[in-house]
């Protein structure tokens, strides 16, 4: 089983941008917690970041044919990027969309997804944690036991 996990715009500032909310470790931590996590699980486990909403658009349709799954945190595109929504409903492997912070629980603007009508579920308000919730329920989906 292969999943992409995609990290959109500022999140390689992870560990330095705003800790209160986003917490003190790094993506490459985040990512390397994951990669033994997915080891220890029997997933294969890839990462991209990006801050650029057409790279993240072109890796959405790569990982069509390339993964089972994709778990993405579009970071600000969460709130307004059709192009990454449609991206995504154009594929056929399922997604879910994941956030650090809880962004109900913040200012108004976050509290809309462009991104949830067209994923399988969202996560949020878990920190690094949410991740492993994802693969979790990927593997869940793509194994066949629900959801």
């Amino acid at each position: 089983m292969n999943i992409l996990i995609i990290n959109g715009p500022n999140l390689n500032l992870l560990g330095k941008r705003e800790p209160h909310i986003y917490g003190t470790k790094s993506l490459e931590d985040i990512n390397e917690e994951l990669k033994k996590f997915g080891e220890d699980n029997g997933v294969k486990l890839d990462f991209f970041q990006s801050n650029h909403e057409g790279e993240i658009i072109d890796k959405i349709h790569q990982a069509d044919v390339s993964y089972n799954g994709i778990i993405i945190n579009p970071g600000a595109f969460t709130h307004y990027s059709y192009a990454i929504r449609d991206a995504i409903a154009s594929i056929s492997v399922p997604v879910i969309e994941v956030h650090l912070s809880n962004i109900f629980s913040r200012e108004d603007f976050r509290h809309h997804s462009v991104i949830s009508p067209v994923v399988k579920g969202q996560i949020c308000g878990f920190g690094s944690f949410g991740y492993k919730l994802a693969v979790y329920a990927l593997i869940e989906i793509i194994d066949g036991n629900g959801m």
